[in-house]
C-alpha cells in the first residue's frame, strides 16, 4: 500500500465509499457528493494547518485509491483533547486483508519517528470490533475509565458512545523490533 497526498482523481472513489452502507454502517449517515468533496477539502486544509493528515492510500499492484489513513486533530472538545488521533476509512472490498493494519502501522511508525509525538488515540463505538482489532494489532490500549460521548452526537444518539484508545511512544518503542 502507499500512503500519499490526494489527488483530484480521488474524490470519485472517496464518494463511493462514503456512500457505502457497509463502510459507513457505525458512522452517523452516508456522506453525499457534495459531503465527501468537503470532507477531501477539509482534509486538504488539514495538511495545509498542520503538515501532517489523513494520507490517500493506494494499492501498489494497480495504483487504485482505496480510501484513507493517517493523522488528524479531532475538532471537538473532550477530557482527552488536544491530541493527534489516527484514523483509517477503507473501501469495503479492501477489509479482512491487513491493509488497514499496515496502514495504521505505517502512520504511527510517523507518528514516533517523523513527527516526535509523545502519544496517539484512536477512537470509536464500541460495535466497530473490526477497527478496535486493527488499534489493539498496532499496539493500542483502552482504558474503560476514558470512553466517552461523542459532543457531535446528540443525546440518545445510538452512535453517541465511544471507546478512546491510547498508544505512547514509549510503549510503541519497546514492542517494535529493531
Amino acid at each position: 500500500m502507499i500512503l500519499r497526498r490526494w489527488r483530484t482523481s480521488d474524490r470519485l472513489p472517496f464518494f463511493e465509499i462514503n456512500s457505502d452502507s457497509r463502510v459507513m454502517e457505525l458512522f452517523p449517515e452516508l456522506l453525499t457528493r457534495k459531503e465527501s468533496d468537503a470532507l477531501a477539502d477539509a482534509i486538504e486544509a488539514h495538511f495545509e494547518k498542520y503538515g501532517f493528515g489523513l494520507c490517500a492510500a493506494e494499492l501498489k499492484n494497480d495504483r487504485r485509491f482505496i480510501g484513507f489513513a493517517g493523522l488528524s486533530v479531532p475538532l471537538f472538545e473532550a477530557k482527552f483533547t488536544p491530541c493527534i488521533e489516527i484514523g483509517w476509512r477503507l473501501a469495503f472490498d479492501c477489509w479482512g486483508r491487513g491493509l488497514a493494519t499496515e496502514a495504521a502501522g505505517q502512520m504511527v511508525r510517523y507518528a514516533f519517528e517523523k513527527l516526535e509525538l509523545d502519544e496517539v488515540v484512536s477512537f470509536t463505538v464500541p460495535a466497530n470490533a473490526r477497527s478496535r482489532r486493527v488499534m489493539e494489532k498496532i499496539g493500542m490500549r483502552r482504558d474503560a475509565a476514558e470512553d466517552f460521548d461523542h459532543p457531535h452526537l446528540p443525546e440518545g444518539h445510538p452512535l453517541r458512545r465511544h471507546v478512546l484508545y491510547r498508544l505512547r511512544r514509549e510503549d510503541w518503542e519497546l514492542a517494535v523490533p529493531r
